[in-house]
């Protein structure tokens, strides 16, 4: 009954850096890379251990606060299952730090990447299914929720609340500039 949010670390970012950086791809495609891949524990905890991932809700923090450096001497394979089992592992430790849920709907590139959606039903024992079931653009929610919080804008609406960024009560949001 009470509204949570906050970020749950990364996502994808660290992952797609790597490919990027290593194969000249934006991403790893359907997760085939991490899929060849082996998790290197050690690797892992390094990349958990981070403070953030202790603090309470609601919180955020930018993706540039992670570094993949943990999975620099793993082979690529390798390093994209590492990151895998990170993203998974955050996500999962961030639906139980916010209460838990019955369901994860799923968008954004990540839905596409078979082996973290693999790795993610693994790590939280949580039923997964993408935005679509629920008519929902799995690429587009981020800038529908944009739209959303626009138009909440436009009619002095809250856009923030102390269950999602800590504020005192819940507060309106951004300035309209009209030409």
């Amino acid at each position: 009954g009470t509204l949570v949010a906050g970020d749950t670390g990364p996502g994808n970012a660290l992952l797609d850096d790597l490919m990027q950086s290593r194969a000249g791809v934006a991403m790893d495609e359907d997760g085939r890379m991490a899929a060849a891949g082996k998790v290197d524990r050690k690797a892992l905890a390094a990349l958990l251990a981070h403070p953030w991932f202790d603090r309470s809700f609601p919180k955020s923090l930018d993706r540039g606060a992670f570094s993949a450096a943990p999975v620099d001497g793993l082979a690529t394979p390798d390093a994209a299952a590492t990151l895998v089992a990170f993203t998974s592992a955050t996500i999962a430790k961030g639906i139980v730090m916010a209460g838990g849920a019955e369901r994860i709907v799923v968008a954004g590139g990540g839905a596409r990447n078979a082996t973290l959606m693999a790795s993610l039903a693994a790590d939280t024992r949580i039923p997964l299914e993408s935005a679509a079931a629920l008519d929902w653009s799995p690429d587009f929610l981020e800038a529908e929720a944009f739209a959303f919080l626009a138009v909440r804008s436009l009619r002095g609406l809250p856009l923030t609340f102390p269950g999602t960024t800590g504020v005192a009560q819940p507060l309106p949001g951004g300035v309209i500039v009209r030409p």
